[in-house]
C-alpha cells in the first residue's frame, strides 16, 4: 500500500532541531549565579545521573525572573525552514508534534516570538517562584529516569499502522523515540548514537535538508 506525507505523523525535537542551539543550555548559562550546574552536566553527560536531576540541580544555580527570561527568549530565531515544513505538512492535513526534554514556558516563547502557534507540545514545566525556577515532569516515565519527559509515550502506539512515524532530531533524548519511529532524520549525538545502533536513518545539519527530502518524496 502506498503512503504519503498525509499518512505520517510528524515528531520534531526542539533544542538544536528547530533552533540552532540549545535554548535550555544557554539559559543556564547565561543566568547561573555560580558553577555547580556544570557538575551535573559532567555526570549527566556520563549516564551517572537522569535529565530530571540534571535539569533540577542546574536551576538551583540559574537567578532570572519571568520578565528577564521572557527577554532573554525573544532574541532568539528558529530555523528559517521550520515555517515551510510546517506550510508543507499543513498542506497535507498534518499536524506536527514537538517532544522536548526542556521547558514549555521556554518553547512557547520562542516560537510566539517567531511567529508560530497552534503546535501540540510535550515537555516539562516550570514554575517560578520570584528570581527561581521551578520544575515540574509531568511526562517522566514511570520506571526509567534517564529522560524528565519520556518523548517515546508520546509516538503513536495504536493506529501505528495507519501511521508512518517520522522522528527529527539530535541529542541522547531522542534516541528512544528515534529507535521506534518509521523514519529518523538526525544529527549530533543522536547520528552518532543510531550509526553505533546500526539504525537507519537521514543526516541532517538544518531543517532545509528535512524540507527538501520531505518535499521531494512521493512515498513513505
Amino acid at each position: 500500500m502506498k503512503r504519503t506525507l498525509k499518512d505520517c505523523a510528524v515528531f520534531f525535537d526542539f533544542d538544536n532541531t528547530i533552533t540552532s542551539f540549545d535554548v535550555l543550555d544557554n539559559v543556564v548559562e547565561t543566568f547561573a549565579v555560580d558553577k555547580k550546574w556544570m557538575g551535573y552536566e559532567s555526570a549527566w553527560k556520563k549516564g551517572e545521573i537522569g535529565s530530571k536531576e540534571c535539569l533540577s540541580g542546574q536551576l538551583k544555580s540559574v537567578r532570572v525572573d519571568k520578565k528577564g527570561l521572557k527577554s532573554h527568549l525573544s532574541k532568539i530565531k528558529v530555523d528559517p525552514h521550520f515555517k515551510k515544513i510546517l506550510a508543507l505538512l499543513k498542506k497535507n492535513g498534518v499536524s506536527p508534534v514537538i517532544v522536548s526534554d526542556s521547558f514549555r514556558f521556554f518553547l512557547e516563547h520562542v516560537l510566539e516570538n517567531n511567529g508560530i502557534g497552534g503546535i501540540e507540545i510535550y515537555s516539562n514545566h516550570i514554575e517560578f517562584s520570584k528570581d527561581r525556577l521551578v520544575p515540574e515532569f509531568p511526562h517522566q516515565h514511570d520506571t526509567c529516569k534517564t529522560c524528565g519527559n519520556c518523548k517515546k509515550k508520546h509516538l503513536p502506539n495504536e493506529g501505528r499502522k495507519e501511521k508512518v512515524v517520522i522522528y527529527i532530531g539530535d541529542g541522547l533524548s531522542d534516541l528512544c523515540p528515534a529507535k521506534h519511529s518509521d523514519i529518523v532524520f538526525a544529527k549530533g549525538n543522536l547520528k552518532k548514537y543510531l550509526t553505533k545502533e546500526g539504525k537507519d536513518f537521514f543526516p541532517f545539519e538544518t531543517l532545509k535538508d528535512v524540507y527538501v527530502h520531505l518535499s521531494s518524496r512521493t512515498e513513505f
